[in-house]
């Protein structure tokens, strides 16, 4: 009898077929080397000088529009509708379409130059950042910032640039030479002056303002009650606590000049902080103390808001009381930066003193 042919499928024994694995996807093999320091570096110098491409233009385009601006608004000031605002309208739409002009004549030229000279990519715009960054220090661009300022400042810049003027037309009418022995007669303290300013983060300059305003360097004991170097008379008790922890003494001694300097400046970093860091303010309540109820008392009585709207309703004095201090801290700050007392009207000199700055009120260009 004849066998059945066996054939090569497994006979159906009621389990199903086991699926077929697919073959295991293989992708290219990770390189073990590891990157080239050299073209990392590349890549990094590369990123480097784009910035300094990108901050370069950006330089460039802040600092005309500042000038430009500051230009016009001096230039065009005034209410009157067709003799300066409309002018100066007109003055802002030339400058977008100058400043659109010039982005897109530097793209054309960017790309020209990556084809043809790849490396003076950066050097083009980082040049003419340079030539502005010159340009900067000159004193016409200082009156055209003062003019962008006042512009962009509103009513309470155009407050501070009028008290500004007031500061340096004091300047203009001291006496040099009682000036220069002022300054001579100061360097005696300028050790105790450093130190308190340093301590109280107080500018020392306008320290030094408040010691010539209150004692001329000439310390001394007075009739109404001030006493030494910055003719101290009453403070609060958390000054004298906090000059004394200072000092590591138990109670100040006015008498002594370095103690003496400690409590003022302690004073006039409480009064600053009671004015909000408002500096004429502060200069004022430091003044006045405690007395009829202190500034603020005055300022509600009056409905006064700031220096501008107090000064009509004080006297002489204290009323021209921060104008003086802090046209003699401008007087330290232009001996310390030109090591000599620069003639207001003489030259150019209104220019660089006003681009110098006056002592916590202004900052240096």
């Amino acid at each position: 009898m004849n066998k059945p042919a066996t054939t090569r499928q497994a006979v159906n024994d009621g389990t199903k077929p086991q699926p077929k694995r697919k073959p295991r996807a293989t992708g290219p093999r990770k390189s073990s080397r590891k990157p080239d320091p050299a073209a990392k570096a590349n890549l990094k110098f590369r990123y480097g000088l784009i910035i300094a491409e990108i901050l370069s233009l950006v330089t460039i385009t802040v600092s005309a529009i500042i000038v430009l601006l500051g230009y016009s608004a001096n230039r065009f000031s005034g209410t009157s509708f067709f003799g300066s605002l409309l002018p100066f309208a007109i003055g802002v739409l030339i400058l977008a379409l100058v400043t659109s002009v010039f982005l897109l004549s530097w793209w054309k030229t960017r790309k020209w130059l990556s084809s043809r000279a790849p490396k003076l990519l950066p050097v083009v715009p980082i040049g003419l950042a340079l030539i502005i960054g010159v340009l900067i220090i000159q004193d016409k661009f200082t009156l055209a910032y003062g003019s962008f300022r006042t512009l962009v400042g509103g009513k309470q810049e155009a407050s501070r640039v009028t008290l500004a003027h007031q500061v340096y037309a004091a300047y203009r009418r001291y006496n040099a030479n009682q000036l220069s022995k002022l300054v001579g007669r100061a360097q005696a303290y300028q050790p105790f002056i450093e130190e308190a300013a340093k301590i109280f983060d107080i500018d020392q300059n306008l320290l030094q303002g408040v010691a010539a305003t209150e004692s001329s360097f000439l310390p001394r004991n007075s009739s109404d009650g001030g006493r030494g170097l910055f003719q101290i008379t009453s403070v609060p008790k958390s000054v004298l606590a906090e000059a004394g922890q200072e000092l590591d003494v138990p109670e100040p001694l006015l008498n002594n000049p370095r103690h003496n300097t400690f409590v003022a400046a302690a004073t006039l970093k409480y009064y600053l902080e009671e004015m909000n860091n408002d500096l004429f303010m502060g200069l004022l309540a430091y003044n006045i103390g405690s007395k009829n109820g202190g500034l603020r008392f005055i300022m509600q009585q009056y409905g006064a808001k700031d220096f501008v709207t107090i000064q009509p309703y004080l006297q002489v004095f204290p009323r021209d009381y921060p104008i003086r201090v802090l046209s003699y801290s401008l007087a330290f700050r232009l001996w310390e930066k030109e090591g000599k007392l620069l003639a207001y009207e003489e030259g150019d000199n209104a220019a660089r003193i006003q681009r110098i700055g006056i002592p916590g009120l202004d900052s240096p260009l």
